[in-house]
């Protein structure tokens, strides 16, 4: 293939992608009758007023998504250094090409394309470091909500109650020390024939360091904190009556089970919901508030920056000898 036909079918395959991605994106707002409902608890608020918390909501997801950029330039530091900005670039295009492939795997393409070939497999590796400590907290977290949540709302043996909290200490445990030795899944890999063969791939693996991995989950924390405050804001903005520490048990609690389904980003706003819902019923009748809270929240840290990313599309570079646009 020459050098012109490949320009063409790059031209040509990122703007599939964008016009796709405006596709789904425009069917599924359209038909999102949980956002009308966000719109209509609004009706009686004064204007200042949401504006403030709405852009104080927008404003943390571009925080969100800035320290997922700085932490995406922290595990790249081993493999191949890029600056802050391209960070920035390919976490946006990554997140437009997650909406519409299934538990987000589009998001990785999004952001190896702007590495060099030779460096895109190895790429794909490091991020999942990045992912499995943000994994590690939503686990870690979930598991002692969820045990607050058993003794507040579930009847149950204090036997069986002690045993549910020792297994909670256990499972956040064996995520912490996974993760703090992820180096051991280097050696695991390296013992089966079929993946040793790979191993200049996941060889990365075995070079982070405690400091590192520490630094990284830092990046992971931060990030929970901030997502974690645009649901506390809503709800305590739209959903009256609702206990600080309720907000966050059932917050923690909705996390864990979002990371445990299988889910296509465009469409996750309905299982979001429904979870939320079921969660939520235990500490407020409010059910149209809850939904409508978790139906913005998708649209602010899915919607909106999948479309900003859609301008970073066109800088993908598909062959790599290609002067990236």
């Amino acid at each position: 293939m020459t050098g012109r036909q490949k320009k063409i079918l790059s031209l040509f395959i990122k703007v599939a992608i964008v016009i796709f991605a405006f596709w789904f994106i425009y069917h599924k707002l359209v038909a999102n009758k949980n956002l009308h409902d966000f719109s209509t608890l609004l009706k009686d608020i004064p204007q200042i007023e949401i504006i403030m918390v709405i852009g104080i909501v927008i404003l943390l997801m571009f925080v969100n998504w800035f320290l997922e950029s700085g932490k995406w330039k922290y595990l790249m530091s081993h493999i191949e250094p890029i600056s802050f900005y391209r960070a920035i670039e390919s976490v946006f295009c990554g997140l437009t090409l997650a909406i519409f492939t299934p538990n987000r795997l589009g998001e990785y393409g999004g952001r190896v394309f702007f590495l060099s070939p030779r460096r895109r497999i190895v790429g794909i590796v490091a991020m999942s470091v990045g992912s499995i400590g943000q994994l590690v907290l939503t686990n870690v977290f979930g598991a002692i909500a969820a045990c607050f949540f058993v003794y507040r709302f579930i009847p149950i043996d204090k036997v069986l109650f002690i045993a549910l909290v020792f297994f909670a200490v256990i499972f956040c445990l064996f995520f912490l020390i996974f993760y703090f030795n992820i180096r051991w899944l280097n050696g695991i890999l390296l013992s089966f024939k079929f993946t040793r063969r790979y191993k200049k791939f996941y060889s990365i693996l075995a070079r982070y360091k405690k400091r590192e991995l520490f630094k990284i989950i830092t990046y992971c924390f931060a990030r929970y904190l901030i997502f974690s405050s645009q649901y506390f804001i809503l709800f305590i903005w739209l959903v009256p009556g609702l206990h600080y520490a309720d907000i966050v048990m059932m917050t923690c609690l909705l996390f864990l089970v979002q990371s445990a389904l299988p889910s296509l980003d465009l469409f996750d706003v309905g299982i979001r919901s429904v979870t939320a819902v079921e969660l939520f019923k235990h500490v407020t009748d409010q059910h149209v508030a809850v939904i409508a809270c978790t139906a913005s929240i998708w649209l602010i840290n899915i919607i909106i920056p999948a479309i900003l990313g859609t301008y970073f599309v066109f800088k993908l570079n598909f062959f790599g000898n290609l002067k990236s646009n």
